[in-house]
């Protein structure tokens, strides 16, 4: 006989499973890796590359900036907000490794506002030469054939923006194995799944490609530097201005440093509790999808050979469809070995999702701030005591 919570958390597991099928349908039906066939369009284009520290990756990633094969003009602005930033030293060299390519290191040493990347991509607006801008995170490495891809559907007037799909290329340590499952087996499937129900209004900020004049008539990068997510703001802004949002079918890779438990947990957190403020409703019913978490309970409220034959059957399509989506994105063979940390990752994901409603308080380089209404940035002074003065 089924109790109430039985019947409930059983309708919870199925709706997870629903979910979970819809996400990797989508993500099966998209057209990863397709490079474009009109190589007719090349405007002159204009990288921005804000910068801060480096790491035994950084060398690597600027490279594939400066190595492009692109017939049109190309300027590489690399930003930084110190001169004693040690990754001022790699660009002179990767510069003069790379003589024919044009290229500038600027400093950026005024802070305008809490987002230093921001701050960073608003004082190198005046040294622009292009009308295609390029923004893309230090720690992004592409292929080759890239800017000509990424740039083709700007060939529609309509088109405001250009952005992609980024995989986590180097899960270096255990915790990032975790990050992993997150970015390169759901989060890419959760934005297809979002579009299946219509244009999105974000950006994801791994690489953005845009007019010039698009960024110019929302006001610049000033209009974005209370923001924590600038990405998701630019995108929102420009859709909001009537431009369309566009997916290039190329995905870069993102190679992150080591990171241990607690500075993956962080990262983690930070992320859930920006999305949270940007998109409270969406990002409350988001758990309805966690595929370990219902088959999970409801087994618990109901332990009988019928729901622990579902729980088996549900827990191995979860993992079959996260190392399925993990491959399309990433093109290689994902082994089974570790397939626990799916499930780990899904059960970590629930005390994520609940701490996101139970605070606003994040770390982001180096520095406390407090995410205000809106998804604005406010910086948190800690007092003496905390700062360890006394």
């Amino acid at each position: 006989m089924y109790s109430f919570a039985g019947i409930f958390f059983g309708t919870l597991a199925f709706l997870s499973l629903l979910l979970t099928i819809w996400q990797w349908a989508v993500a099966r039906r998209y057209p990863l890796h397709q490079r474009t066939q009109n190589k007719s369009f090349v405007p002159a284009v204009t990288f921005l590359k804000p910068l801060k520290g480096c790491d035994a990756n950084t060398a690597k990633c600027l490279s594939s900036w400066l190595t492009q094969q692109y017939s049109a003009p190309v300027q590489i602005l690399f930003g930084v907000s110190s001169p004693e930033d040690p990754v001022c030293d790699l660009v002179r060299q990767l510069m003069r490794e790379h003589p024919p390519a044009d290229a500038e290191l600027v400093i950026c040493n005024q802070k305008l506002g809490p987002n230093g990347k921001v701050s960073t991509l608003a004082q190198l607006e005046p040294h622009i030469k292009y009308d295609v801008l390029v923004i893309s995170d230090a720690d992004v490495r592409v292929p080759n054939h890239f800017v000509a891809d990424v740039v083709a559907p700007l060939q529609q007037p309509a088109v405001g923006l250009v952005h992609c799909f980024y995989q986590l290329a180097n899960p270096s340590t255990h915790a990032l194995r975790w990050e992993e499952v997150a970015v390169n087996a759901d989060f890419w499937t959760q934005v297809l799944q979002a579009q299946s129900l219509g244009p999105i209004d974000f950006a994801l900020g791994a690489v953005m490609c845009m007019p010039r004049a698009r960024l110019d008539r929302i006001g610049g990068f000033r209009s974005l530097l209370e923001y924590l997510a600038d990405d998701y703001q630019l995108g929102r802004q420009i859709a909001r201005g009537g431009g369309e949002l566009v997916l290039s079918p190329t995905v870069v890779e993102c190679w992150s440093s080591p990171m241990n438990c607690k500075e993956v947990w962080s990262h983690q957190l930070r992320w859930a509790r920006t999305i949270r403020v940007c998109r409270p409703i969406s990002y409350f019913f988001s758990i309805l999808a966690n595929a370990t978490l219902w088959p999970l309970v409801w087994w618990l409220h109901q332990p009988a050979l019928v729901s622990s034959a579902t729980l088996c059957g549900c827990l191995l399509f979860r993992v079959f469809t996260a190392r399925d989506n993990q491959a399309r994105l990433t093109r290689k063979q994902v082994g089974l070995g570790d397939f626990w940390i799916v499930w780990l990752k899904d059960l970590l994901n629930v005390a994520i999702w609940a701490l996101a409603f139970l605070g606003s308080h994040i770390q982001w380089r180096g520095e406390q701030f407090r995410i205000a209404r809106g998804g604005k940035l406010v910086k948190v002074v800690l007092s003496r005591r905390k700062r360890g003065i006394h």
